[in-house]
């Protein structure tokens, strides 16, 4: 997943030439690397609190690109940002990653991925609300049906009622609906602090709300350091280098230098990596019906994505292109 909100609506194009080389590693990082995350959440939270780990990863990677930004000269916030970077984290950070952590103690890392593929969804839906949205032509209407035909092929009738399992999968849900509420919040931000200004602010607040939070709920009973294993360690270590700071670099560098409509198809890409990464390394189960419902939500996003790379055209803004397709990995 994406480790910030997205940023402020500002442009991103640059007049220069990519190289290939530069290519094929920035979409193999938000290709892979992204849908890999999921899998890293479900090994970190097995010994590790899932507040507190999420709220580490993002203190840690917040604190990394600050000292960054600072040593180049670049760490000039606005102030009023940091009550937008406190929204944001409040939302995007504490109600998705928080609840996202959490369901994964009971929830398949695949589940949890194809079930996040359901932001697009909520993000059209919370626009036409808050009037961002124009109207509803029947390619959006059959993406928003297709999107909860998916849900209800991934949530059968032998799933529900397994107590804590089904109300796990729903907190997903919630979790995309606390990401769309924060990511239209932060789209409509005018300012010219550069975006990774914005994500490390985002980080940090997120971060501390996260522990705040976990230390509320009790989860510093569970921090014994002999209890934790080597393979949660290292599954936070992952998410902190490189499903935070690896990506953040390359996302917001194919932003720069390639088409917004090109840098969204990971939406498509991440929940199959998460889904076969998940069966090869964690043993998780891969029917038919999870087949067919990961085939349904791309599809949904698939139509949700043609409105919004009409809009880019028209817009000319990154931000713009991806704001309600591109989902920004765990």
């Amino acid at each position: 997943m994406l480790t910030w909100c997205m940023g402020p609506n500002t442009r991103a194009w640059r007049e220069r030439e990519p190289d290939l080389l530069g290519l094929l590693l920035a979409f193999a990082a938000i290709y892979f690397v992204w849908g890999s995350t999921f899998l890293a959440i479900r090994f970190a939270v097995e010994t590790l609190p899932p507040l507190l780990m999420m709220g580490t990863r993002h203190l840690v990677a917040g604190l990394l690109l600050f000292t960054w930004q600072r040593a180049r000269g670049r760490w000039r916030p606005e102030p009023r940002l940091w009550f937008a970077a406190l929204f944001s984290g409040a939302f995007c950070f504490l109600g998705c990653h928080g609840l996202i952590a959490w369901a994964e103690v009971r929830v398949s890392s695949g589940l949890t991925a194809l079930l996040s593929a359901t932001l697009p969804v909520w993000m059209v839906l919370l626009a036409r609300i808050r009037g961002q949205q124009s109207e509803l032509t029947p390619k959006v209407l059959s993406g928003i049906a297709l999107g909860f035909v998916g849900v209800a092929v991934l949530m059968p009738l032998g799933f529900m009622g397994r107590g804590w399992e089904e109300v796990s999968a729903i907190a997903i849900l919630v979790a995309e609906i606390f990401w769309a509420v924060g990511a239209i919040h932060a789209r409509g931000i005018k300012t010219t602090t550069p975006p990774s200004t914005f994500a490390a602010m985002q980080m940090l607040c997120g971060g501390a709300l996260l522990w705040a939070v976990g230390l509320g709920f009790g989860e510093a009973s569970r921090l014994h350091a002999e209890a934790f294993t080597m393979r949660s360690v290292l599954s936070l270590a992952f998410l902190i280098l490189f499903g935070s700071l690896l990506t953040f670099t390359a996302y917001t560098w194919l932003l720069q230098t390639s088409s917004p409509a090109l840098v969204s198809t990971h939406s498509y890409v991440n929940p199959l990596v998460a889904v076969f990464l998940g069966w090869a390394l964690a043993s998780e189960r891969v029917t038919f019906g999870t087949l067919a419902g990961a085939g349904i939500i791309l599809a949904s996003v698939w139509l949700l994505s043609l409105r919004t790379r009409r809009v880019a055209g028209r817009a000319d803004e990154a931000t713009e292109a991806c704001g309600a397709v591109a989902r920004r990995g765990v």
